[in-house]
Parts: C-alpha cells; structure tokens; sequence
C-alpha cells in the first residue's frame, strides 16, 4: 500500500506534465496514476486530494452531479512544496 506521500508526488507530477488538467475523483483514479497504483483506493486519494487542497496545491470544483473536479490551484504557490 502507497503512503500518502507517494500518492501526492504522483499527483502533483502528474499535474507538472499536464499543467491544464481537471477531473474529478474518478478520474483521477482512474487515468492520472499508473495502473499499479489503483490498489491505493479511492478513500486514500480522496483524503490526499482533501490535504492538497487544503494546502492551497490543489482546486476543488463542485460539479451538478455531486462528484468534485479537482486541478492545479493558480491563485496559491503550486510548486509541490509546503
């Protein structure tokens, strides 16, 4: 099982090579982490995404459905650090 710190190095790079994207949760499990790290869970990405946002790293967008579209916050320092 990853930590959470690998899960937040994955998404953060993730979001260096693709400076544009956004997707919700889903998504994100789905097609921005490798395939090997799907183990990791969707309530151990969710708590991740919720510290990353937290953090000021991350946006979160609700959308119609419920679900949230996350993505590289532009207004706060995004470097990856803290």
């Amino acid at each position: 099982m990853q930590d959470d710190a690998e899960v937040r190095r994955e998404v953060l790079a993730y979001l260096r090579s693709h400076p544009q994207a956004a997707d919700t949760l889903c998504g994100i499990v789905s097609w921005w982490l490798p395939r090997q790290r799907l183990e990791t869970g969707r309530r151990r990405i969710e708590q991740v995404l919720d510290e990353l946002v937290s953090a000021g790293l991350l946006r979160r967008d609700p959308l119609p459905d419920g679900e949230a579209l996350y993505g590289l916050e532009r207004r706060g320092k995004a470097s990856g650090q803290r």
